[in-house]
């Protein structure tokens, strides 16, 4: 009896543990780089704590989608080709390699008419995503593209033959979602107004996941000009009475349409800021923005319709805000890193800011957020842990020797460091 129990109860824990959340997507599984996963690892090092760690052709900044047994990661060789490749999750070895396309992308540094790309990043700066039945992989140079998990490609389109070269200054980077039987994308570029006859435009678009067939576009032209019309933010989603909204951030405006039909729904222009990286996060019927070059963290309620004006503006905090990492919410407080390494947590119903402390270091990667922890990490791979708490508190800090710009990722108690030329997997 006492065999019987324990086997029993060896499978109850195991059978648990495998049924761990995926990271599909860009900021994993609510897009808000949360994870509900539990035990996961505080410390590691270069000879401790990895699991695996495996070499990836360089390189690239997109952010491992994972599910169940499948590791996307996509990459930009030093050939230019651009990769989509499945890895095992045991232990990271190469399922199949697929070349979408090649790094043929137009850049010129004296002309507005065509994308350049910041040394930071390549055309692999798009994360793949996944609904446990297709992943759909997106590069720089405009090709979207969806294979099933066995690597047969169903379906590909070029975004830029089809719809009109990229403007945007520094590179495309704005990664796919998938809402039920859609893949949405969106373009937010230089509208080319005053340098060119012919307007650029910035757009929403919607293929068929299976099909490929485009299912509907809606433009989405603002007050911006110039730079200040570039973004390289993710859609989120926000679900309340039934409906669901997909939030935009970038060309210094936050709005939201029906993601079924393209339908803009509102629109809260005049956030003045400048080509926007850091993408919203929705949390306590809120959304919380940040626009361009390091304007005011910005707390905006939701429920809105139409034209909004600032009443609908909780509350503004101007100082230390990031330009490149987006902020993440455990419980009622609000975490940020600014690219200097200034860390802050907020009160998320008032922006009342709790505690200020530099962390050192430059940050690209946006933290996450789990198991009432926050894990920051750096450029040179330095990873700052603390506690989800209105004080400060380190738990760790945790080094590897190499270069991370991509945000990481969690999935069945492990956390995945995308780093230029290796990902890795931390366990306890």
């Amino acid at each position: 009896m006492r065999a019987l129990l324990a086997t029993t109860l060896l499978i109850v824990v195991v059978g648990d543990s495998a049924r761990g959340e995926n990271w599909p997507q860009w900021r994993g599984p609510r897009v808000d780089s949360t994870s509900s996963e539990h035990d996961l690892p505080l410390n590691w090092s270069d000879t401790s704590g990895v699991v695996w760690k495996v070499p990836i052709p360089e390189w690239g900044t997109s952010t491992p989608a994972i599910w169940n047994d499948a590791i996307f990661v996509t990459t930009q060789t030093e050939e230019g080709a651009l990769l989509l490749m499945r890895l095992a999750k045991a232990d990271g070895h190469t399922v199949w390699s697929r070349q979408v396309g090649t790094a043929e992308t137009p850049r010129d540094a004296e002309k507005r008419t065509v994308q350049k790309f910041h040394r930071l990043h390549n055309n692999a700066s798009p994360s793949p995503t996944t609904d446990g039945e297709v992943v759909i992989a997106h590069f720089g140079n405009g090709d979207l593209a969806a294979f099933d998990f066995e690597g047969h490609e169903l379906w590909k389109h070029n975004l830029q033959k089809e719809y009109g070269t990229y403007t945007i200054w520094w590179g495309h980077a704005n990664s796919p979602v998938l809402y039920e039987n859609l893949v949405i994308s969106v373009c937010m570029q230089d509208s080319l107004a005053g340098a060119s006859e012919n307007l650029a435009p910035s757009y929403l678009v919607a293929h068929d996941k299976r099909t490929g067939q485009e299912v509907w576009k809606t433009p989405r032209m603002t007050e911006a000009d110039a730079e200040q019309c570039d973004a390289y933010t993710t859609p989120i989603f926000y679900r309340a009475e039934g409906k669901t909204e997909m939030i935009v951030m970038g060309g210094n405006q936050v709005d939201a349409y029906d993601p079924a039909t393209g339908k803009q729904l509102w629109y809260l222009p005049g956030l003045v800021g400048g080509r926007t990286i850091t993408g919203p996060t929705v949390a306590h019927d809120m959304v919380f923005v940040t626009p361009g070059m390091r304007k005011e963290l910005t707390g905006i309620k939701l429920g809105n319709h139409g034209k909004v004006g600032v009443a609908a503006i909780a509350w503004q905090y101007p100082d230390n805000t990031p330009d490149s990492c987006c902020p993440v919410i455990w419980g009622d407080l609000l975490f940020t890193v600014s690219d200097n390494g200034i860390a802050q947590c907020f009160d998320t119903r008032n922006g009342k800011l709790h505690w200020k402390q530099r962390l050192g270091g430059n940050f690209k990667a946006s933290p996450l957020a789990a198991d009432g922890r926050i894990y920051f990490l750096d450029q040179k791979g330095l990873a700052t842990v603390i506690s989800a708490s209105d004080r400060f508190d380190k738990l760790a800090e945790n080094q590897i020797d190499d270069e991370t710009t991509a945000s990481p990722a969690i999935a069945d108690g492990r956390i995945y460091l995308r780093a230029r030329a290796h990902l890795y997997c931390i366990g306890r």
